[in-house]
């Protein structure tokens, strides 16, 4: 990929995080959780986290599909769920999730396990990896807030692991901007259910 591609790239993601982020403030609370609800019962009845043992999963924030019911019920399923710890560099670091008790408030409104930290490589240790994102294309390239926190902790994670971004329906784009540094998932969670993305 050429410099000026990876420049279109980046301003095309920009123009779409503006128009994404915008469309989901406007979501009705209702909505939010019924989606929640919905996407917690895809992914417990997908043969990849019903195998887990250790899921990679995170802690909602705002009108993001909901991960509170998901990640009790991982927890009542038996998976040992590691939550991210953003690190000052925005790398990720883990730690484990013992339920709600176990979360502190955290940077930039977040909610973040009190448990010691795993370090960055413990992402490394999960059959399943649940991620946020805004949208995602048909090849499974993802798009995040910008950060490049998640690109950095997929990076970690060895090739053939189930990889899966959190999204509402209508966040499933033929196609979304990229850049070199962007990781594929392999799958995207709805509430319409489960799509799995060609493997590269």
């Amino acid at each position: 990929m050429t410099s000026g591609q990876t420049g279109h790239g980046a301003i095309g993601k920009l123009a779409l995080r503006d128009q994404l982020l915008t469309a989901r403030r406007r979501r009705p609370l209702a909505e939010v959780g019924t989606a929640a609800r919905a996407i917690a019962d895809a992914l417990l009845a997908a043969p990849e986290v019903r195998w887990a043992a250790t899921v990679a999963c995170y802690v909602s924030v705002g009108t993001e599909p909901g991960t509170t019911d998901l990640l009790d019920r991982l927890v009542e399923a038996g998976k040992r769920v590691v939550l991210p710890v953003l690190l000052p560099d925005n790398d990720l670091d883990w730690a484990t999730y013992h339920g709600p008790t176990s979360l502190a408030p955290a940077r930039r409104g977040l909610l973040e396990p009190v448990s010691p930290t795993l370090g960055v490589d413990a992402v490394a240790t999960a059959d399943a990896v649940l991620v946020p994102g805004l949208a995602v294309g048909a090849d499974g390239l993802r798009l995040g807030r910008g950060g490049g926190s998640y690109d950095r902790a997929l990076g970690r994670v060895p090739v053939g692991t189930f990889t899966c971004v959190l999204l509402y329906d209508d966040e499933l784009l033929p196609v979304v901007p990229s850049e070199p540094h962007d990781r594929p998932v392999t799958a995207a969670a709805t509430p319409a259910g489960i799509t799995r993305f060609p493997t590269r």
